[in-house]
């Protein structure tokens, strides 16, 4: 009933409503693209790393010193470090996800599909894929906090020196992911354990090893855009570089402790050796530092995109404070003549809908092309739809609430004011 004259009304007015339509349509394109913008960075940034994060520190060595043989240095240290108050389990591993520290290696789940590479030169073969590779002394899993969901860990005499004088070593078992295990068997995910496998160096010679175990869920060293960051594997290789990452499982409260001590304690058993403060933090520092560029462009556009609907909002609410002032003789008027309340106030609320739905419209197509339009600059992620109707649904809600106080200030306007107002 009300639609005819607040058309009427918006005719005398055609520059103010298109001005204010022009805004919401700004503002939807732009926060519509800042918010999934945001979620893709919170779900960067939330991926989970499939270790017990809070219970590790690290500490990282460079023995330049190490001679021909490292790890028995290495291991001279890691019995130094288990007997650190508060350490419950200790490690010498090769990396850890989110350290930039990244080795990949290609893996079949049968000869001929190893054939099938060889004659490709490419991976991109049905049953064969890629994997990150972490390596560590017996304990790793343990020390990590791996959760196995199948199969066993390695045993004792499965562990041996990773590339001794530079020559290339064959694992004998392997522990590979589930997400790895979907890749490589897609029929049959669940029953991998006892199943052989050509993995990196057994792929280029054809030599098998076998999948003793499964682990629920072990996160690549980096993130990848290709949805694949599950596809991990480990294998029984005590690390022999002069470069050497120590695992240290402790209590979160005695964390800070024990990086302390175990500093303490590496350079007092070489004193030639220096192990300073930057070498040894928490996982969860570690963690924190790798997506400190993610954190702080999630900091960025929420505090564009809250900006920018404050700005909305408050030209929303500005242009209807002034039509309020404008109008006081009219509502005075209409209210004399038997307006409620309720209906001076449905009258600004429903005027406000028609502009901003007008905005929203407009806004829409902007936000696909705003997106059509990061993409091809920054190779960004398709816009999903759903993300559509809901930054509609947030401008209509934040055009009623801005609207609200000025209609609820013309609802409350009484007729005999009103009506001796000039």
């Amino acid at each position: 009933m009300q639609l005819k004259p607040i058309l009427a009304s918006l005719k005398h007015h055609k520059l103010t409503a298109l001005l204010l339509a022009l805004q919401v349509a700004f503002s939807c394109a732009i926060i519509t693209n800042a918010v999934f913008l945001i979620a893709q960075r919170v779900q960067r940034v939330t991926t989970p790393s499939g270790l017990d994060e809070r219970a590790l520190s690290l500490v990282e060595v460079d023995d330049l010193d190490a001679g021909a043989n490292p790890l028995a240095l290495h291991e001279a240290d890691l019995a130094l470090l288990r007997k650190l108050p508060g350490v419950e389990l200790a490690a010498l591993i090769s990396n850890v996800p989110f350290s930039h520290s990244q080795h990949g290696s290609g893996g079949c789940a049968s000869l001929a599909a190893v054939r099938a590479v060889m004659k490709a030169q490419s991976l991109n073969v049905p049953g064969c894929a890629k994997a990150d590779v972490y390596a560590g002394t017996p304990g790793t899993l343990r020390t990590l906090g791996l959760k196995l969901v199948a199969g066993r860990m390695f045993d004792a005499d499965e562990y041996v020196p990773d590339k001794p004088s530079g020559k290339s070593v064959v694992a004998s078992a392997m522990i590979v992911t589930q997400g790895f295990a979907r890749r490589l068997y897609p029929d049959h995910p669940d029953r991998v354990v006892g199943r052989d496998m050509y993995f990196g160096e057994g792929l280029m010679k054809s030599q098998p090893t076998r999948i003793v175990g499964v682990v629920a869920y072990l996160h690549q060293a980096n993130v990848s855009s290709d949805g694949r960051d599950d596809q991990s594997a480990l294998l029984p290789l005590e690390p022999n570089e002069g470069r050497a990452m120590f695992a240290l499982r402790s209590k979160p409260s005695q964390r800070s402790r024990v990086i302390k001590e175990a500093v303490a304690a590496l350079n007092k058993s070489h004193p030639g050796r220096q192990v300073s403060a930057d070498e040894a933090q928490t996982y969860v520092h570690m963690r924190a530092s790798y997506f400190q560029g993610d954190a702080t462009m999630i900091g960025l556009l929420l505090a564009s995109a809250l900006g920018l609907i404050f700005v909305t909002a408050l030209g929303i609410a500005g242009l209807a404070s002034f039509w309020v002032q404008q109008r006081r003789r009219s509502i005075g008027i209409r209210r004399a003549i038997g307006a409620a309340r309720g209906d001076i106030l449905r009258y600004f609320q429903t005027e406000n809908f028609l502009i901003v739905t007008a905005g929203i419209v407009l806004g829409l197509l902007l936000a696909v092309l705003l997106n059509l339009w990061l993409m091809k600059q920054y190779e960004l992620p398709r816009l999903p739809l759903v993300y559509l109707p809901i930054g509609a649904l947030a401008m209509w809600l934040l055009g009623q609430l801005a609207v609200l106080s000025p209609a609820l200030r013309a609802a409350a306007v009484p007729p005999v004011v009103a009506t001796r107002s000039v």
